[in-house]
């Protein structure tokens, strides 16, 4: 480990910082983010927090998802001066769901040599103590926003689903982890197995087990949703998955209108509260569903 800033070789640092607890932070990294000649950050306030419980005095710049495309000219220009620069975001490792990786490709490109500084990570983290099969993993990040580009994106993942299945990890915010339950509810059924790890190595870390349905029930009961999430599920095989998905909504909508004698307007009524989903959410999904035949 370098003891002074002449050993700390010219490049670029990728340095993980801790997710909750700063205990977490690494010997190498705290050596790193000491003697480079400046830190790019995600959050210059965040990450000051950091530097000062350390007694750490390098100087920040801000490095995030606005502006890293227009910094990353600057910063390889420094780079290839003989610059030592370290990358942090506000936790974690950088790039990973946050700013970083445009840099490290431009980096890369310009023949800049780039060194990662292993520490904290969520997905990492909540993978191994949920109790999920974690030898075959795919990482997803967060999904989409908007509700029915979510449902799409879950419903591509199902029919992508293969015998040997993945276990699946999502970041995902306190205040959709309810809406995002429910599309996985909906998508693979009530029985897929999930693990949401909430708060990791704060105090109030949690961890909540048992199939969707659970989870998000025992979520809903809740006066209030709260912290830093990380939602791990065991995909089920594709055969299982494909059968949640094989009927499409229209299908649903014609069947329910013929079992029942009700119109399209309550078909789509009673299939929300089914659902537990809007009614113009389901509307809008079923007017896709006709445009794309």
């Amino acid at each position: 480990m370098p003891s002074d800033s002449a050993a700390l070789a010219p490049g670029l640092y990728l340095v993980a910082t801790p997710i909750g607890n700063l205990g977490d932070i690494t010997l190498r990294a705290l050596d790193v983010l000491k003697h480079a000649d400046r830190i790019a950050c995600e959050d210059t306030r965040q990450t000051q927090k950091l530097l000062n419980h350390f007694q750490i005095t390098t100087p920040t710049e801000s490095l995030h998802e606005h502006n890293e495309r227009e910094r990353t000219a600057t910063v390889i220009d420094a780079l290839r001066k003989g610059a030592r620069i370290a990358v942090v975001t506000d936790a974690g490792m950088p790039g990973i769901s946050d700013p970083g990786a445009w840099l490290t490709a431009a980096a890369i490109e310009a023949g800049i040599s780039v060194i990662p500084i292993p520490g904290a990570n969520a997905a990492l983290s909540a993978l191994v103590a949920s109790g999920l099969n974690p030898a075959e993993f795919t990482y997803l990040g967060f999904l989409p926003e908007k509700a029915g580009q979510r449902r799409t994106r879950l419903e591509q993942i199902a029919a992508q689903a293969t015998e040997n299945p993945r276990t699946l990890i999502f970041y995902e915010a306190p205040h959709r982890i309810l809406e995002t339950l429910s599309d996985l509810e909906s998508v693979f059924g009530p029985g897929l197995r999930v693990v949401l790890a909430r708060e990791l190595t704060k105090m109030h870390e949690e961890f909540h087990r048992g199939t969707v349905a659970e989870v998000r029930q025992d979520l809903a009961s809740r006066d209030r949703v709260r912290g830093e999430m990380t939602l791990i599920v065991e995909a089920p095989a594709a055969s299982v998955a494909s059968a949640s998905i094989s009927e499409k909504l229209s299908e649903r909508v014609a069947r329910m209108q013929a079992e029942s004698g009700i119109d399209e307007k309550e078909a789509l009524k009673r299939l929300a509260r089914e659902l537990n989903r809007s009614k113009s959410e389901l509307y809008r999904e079923l007017q896709r569903e006709r445009a794309r035949r």
